[in-house]
């Protein structure tokens, strides 16, 4: 299986590339996720020749084309930075990455919400100069900072988006198979209901229009649905609503009481009471119980690796 390759703001792995020789390691990201993905770190300032230390910088101007500015000597950094990161993306190592996590509030790698300032107060927000080039330039990849990844519910949203862009990633490198769209759809059905029912209708058109030979558009065209499909949060409403389709499966094994067991659990998690993982794991049982072939081979069951307990906190 491919490793997920994920693209990551050096200092947050531990390196000490900040302004002031520091770092701002985050232990879920290096030591927990780190376990599940390959990174490859990124730091715009050092890379394109900045020094460690260095002065502070931040951004002044246009927010849609702001420029990145040192806050003592007010010296213009950005045509540097621009010239060396359109070199940056276009290199191999950042062509075929899962997911990018930035650093949040910074200049160069702030996703958003990074200040502009003018007359030395702060205006308005952007992203940073690095990370806004990256997000145009790759705008299906999924991106995040660490300061919204202690979320739980983006944190959940993240981590499945890479796990399913790296399953997407391994179907495209396979070529062109009749069935591998068909089955890739199939296997994420409930994934997509949880995020948007709308979009599953979509998807769903393109697939049936290209089964025998799905052209690089449709491709395309699918696969800019999916991500934009997964953007939208999975909410205990929508979660809900797979969870009671899921029960349609079950129907003819389900006892009396088994079927008011997990009708009462679904209620509970709908209601905020019990966590996501609780009739997940429920279901899960019935699934080997009654050996359901459809429901074993859909990744809703198993999005990501239990062991990062994401649906512990949703």
């Amino acid at each position: 299986m491919e490793s997920i390759k994920l693209g990551i703001s050096a200092c947050l792995l531990g390196e000490p590339v900040r302004y002031d020789g520091g770092h701002k390691l985050d232990r879920f990201l290096r030591d927990t996720l780190g376990r599940y993905v390959q990174y490859v770190p990124v730091c715009p300032e050092v890379e394109c020749g900045m020094s460690v230390p260095r002065e502070s910088m931040h951004l002044e101007g246009d927010p849609e084309a702001p420029c990145l500015v040192t806050t003592r000597t007010g010296r213009d950094m950005t045509a540097m930075m621009v010239e060396w990161a359109r070199r940056r993306l276009e290199e191999p190592a950042l062509q075929d990455l899962c997911g990018f996590i930035f650093k949040s509030n910074s200049p160069s790698s702030g996703m958003e919400r990074v200040k502009i300032f003018k007359d030395g107060m702060p205006r308005r927000n952007a992203s940073g100069i690095f990370a806004g080039l990256f997000m145009k330039r790759f705008p299906l990849v999924p991106v995040e900072d660490e300061g919204r990844l202690h979320d739980p519910v983006l944190r959940e949203n993240f981590i499945e988006r890479i796990f399913i862009a790296r399953r997407w990633r391994e179907v495209m490198n396979q070529g062109t198979k009749t069935g591998d769209l068909v089955d890739f759809h199939s296997r994420h059905k409930l994934q997509l209901m949880a995020h948007s029912p709308k979009h599953l209708s979509a998807m769903g058109k393109l697939v049936a229009g290209g089964k025998k030979a799905p052209s690089a558009q449709l491709r395309a065209e699918y696969h800019r649905l999916l991500m934009e499909a997964l953007k939208l949060k999975a909410t205990a409403k929508k979660n809900t609503n797979v969870l009671q389709h899921i029960m349609g499966y079950f129907k003819k094994e389900l006892s009396q009481d088994e079927k008011q067991e997990l009708l009462e659990i679904i209620g509970r998690y709908h209601d905020g009471f019990v966590p996501l993982i609780v009739p997940v794991t429920l279901i899960g049982h019935y699934v080997r119980k009654y050996d359901q072939p459809y429901l074993k081979g859909q990744y809703y069951l198993n999005p990501h690796p239990i062991e990062l307990q994401l649906r512990n906190h949703v």
